[in-house]
């Protein structure tokens, strides 16, 4: 039998959108590594009101963040620094890890969209709403795709855990979280508008649906 014939290099269009796989991103070593850090650092840790692990979040952000940075130009080419990043974002801001250990252990890049993507550095955290305030003022100023599409991916997976939990669970889902319904639904919606002006395209618009229907669930 001849050889496969070779896609590398070429562009190979697939349903409605056209990859690219001339860029060939690869995930090495460093992902490995990112994982094994934020496994440790959020050891103990479940995500909120359930016995699910955190690393479970990580995990789905960073896959999230790959196939957002993958599909998108200006991003094609760092791929791996995305995912790295995504599996760290939280351990700043939910573990006792600091941006300058990111930093040695990870490069300049990955630390500084964790960075951006933690919304308190100070030790007590200050008000929910100023941390949330803030972060929001960021979003709108951040100019790095990276960081945008790194916080795109963590409040698609945030915004679908409400809404499973919703379904699930009903209005008691609220009291898990030290913001209330209110709250919850401003900050959503804030964010919709965030990325569907700074970072338009099928991950914005997924958010945007997923807090369209915690709306219709709030309205129960």
């Amino acid at each position: 039998m001849g050889a496969e014939p070779s896609c590398r290099g070429q562009a190979v269009t697939g349903g409605t959108y056209p990859l690219d796989v001339s860029h060939d991103p690869i995930l090495g070593p460093r992902l490995t590594d990112a994982l094994e850090f934020a496994r440790t650092a959020h050891g103990g840790q479940a995500r909120k009101g359930t016995a699910i692990p955190y690393v479970s979040h990580l995990l789905v952000v960073a896959g999230y963040a790959i196939e957002d940075a993958a599909a998108d130009p200006l991003l094609a080419d760092r791929v791996e620094e995305v995912a790295v990043a995504a599996l760290l974002h939280d351990t700043v801001e939910d573990t006792e890890v600091t941006v300058d250990e990111v930093r040695a252990g990870f490069g300049e890049a990955v630390a500084d969209i964790v960075d951006a993507c933690t919304d308190a550095h100070a030790s007590p955290k200050p008000p929910w709403r100023e941390r949330k305030e803030g972060y929001l003022a960021h979003l709108w100023e951040d100019e790095d795709p990276a960081v945008l599409c790194v916080a795109l991916a963590d409040k698609r997976h945030n915004a679908r855990s409400v809404l499973e939990d919703l379904r699930t669970h009903g209005p008691s889902t609220w009291d898990r979280f030290s913001a209330g319904r209110i709250d919850q639904l401003w900050w959503y919606g804030s964010l919709v508008e965030v990325f569907l002006e700074r970072r338009p395209g099928p991950a914005a618009d997924e958010l945007a649906h997923t807090v369209a229907l915690i709306r219709e669930y709030a309205r129960d």
